[in-house]
């Protein structure tokens, strides 16, 4: 599972975004030093393109891991439809990625992530988690364990009927 933290490096954000099609991510942040790191809600791949637009929102990493100014983007700024420029994009994503400062700056997606996202538990009914996902319309939903650690990701394409019982059906013959 891919997932993200609060405070996430620039560069390794632009290199995740180049390298995967991925819709949406996990959230995820440790509570205490000595604690899992646990989900906390998502992020579209859109709003992170949005994040990634902004440069003024980057800071250089701080000694007690807090970030010096907060003046998040609004809310309509980071909600798009679709990209409005995918070459331009493209062509920060490259900078990021092979630019040495942006392994030194971060961005706190605190303020954007989904802190409401649904999840389920690892061993919650299929049944149960098809009819969420129709009802609520959802793209992906995050598989937690007991400890609220990110163990996977449901997305539709999972729960098509089609490969949905052929996987099922797999998994009955051997027994």
């Amino acid at each position: 599972v891919r997932v993200l933290h609060l405070k996430e490096n620039v560069a390794s954000l632009a290199q995740l975004l180049a390298s995967t099609r991925h819709g949406g991510f996990p959230v995820v942040c440790r509570p205490k030093p000595d604690h899992a790191e646990v989900f906390q809600g998502t992020i579209k791949r859109l709003e992170l393109c949005m994040l990634l637009e902004n440069e003024h929102i980057f800071e250089p990493e701080t000694n007690d891991g807090t970030f010096s100014s907060s003046h998040p983007l609004s809310y309509e700024k980071i909600t798009v439809e679709k990209l409005p420029n995918l070459s331009r994009l493209t062509m920060l994503l490259n900078r990021y990625t092979t630019d040495p400062q942006y392994q030194q700056l971060f961005i706190n997606l605190e303020p954007y992530i989904n802190k409401s996202a649904m999840s389920v538990q690892a061993h919650f009914s299929l049944q149960r988690t098809y009819v969420i996902f129709r009802t609520l319309g959802l793209r992906h939903l995050t598989v937690v364990d007991q400890q609220n650690r990110v163990v996977g990701v449901i997305t539709r394409k999972d729960l098509m009927p089609f490969p949905l019982e052929e996987r099922l059906r797999l998994q009955l013959v051997p027994q």
